[in-house]
């Protein structure tokens, strides 16, 4: 992948033990299924919108595993899924992000949004 120009942003999410998390599973069934069809659609809305910009959709992302010099171990982090885009500065990308639905209509806490720097020496 060229890093020219490129961003990767991170969502994150308290998990269960979050405020909002707790607030979204307190809602009635019938009414939580209701928010997230219309966060669904915004997201879509939000690609469409964007579309010209995405690199890479990414996705949700599952459970951790820490692999370091001690082995493999199950983690936990606010990591929940990664988009990357192309913008012509890293407050262009950042801006893409601004009321996404991930923190505006589902219980997401921010989207952090770093460059994909160069390989050094290449």
């Amino acid at each position: 992948m060229s890093t020219s120009k490129t961003y990767v942003a991170v969502y994150l999410g308290s998990g269960n033990t979050g405020s909002g998390m707790a607030a979204w599973n307190a809602m009635p069934e019938a009414e939580r299924r209701a928010k997230e069809q219309q966060g669904l659609a915004a997201w879509g809305a939000w690609v469409e919108k964007h579309k010209d910009v995405l690199v890479e959709m990414g996705g949700p992302l599952g459970k951790t595993k820490r692999v370091g010099p001690n082995g493999i171990a199950d983690i936990s982090n606010q990591i929940t899924g990664y988009t990357v885009v192309r913008a012509e500065s890293h407050e262009a990308a950042a801006k893409l992000f601004e009321n996404h639905p991930h923190f505006t209509i589902f219980p997401g806490d921010a989207v952090e949004i770093m460059p994909v720097l160069p390989i050094p020496g290449q």
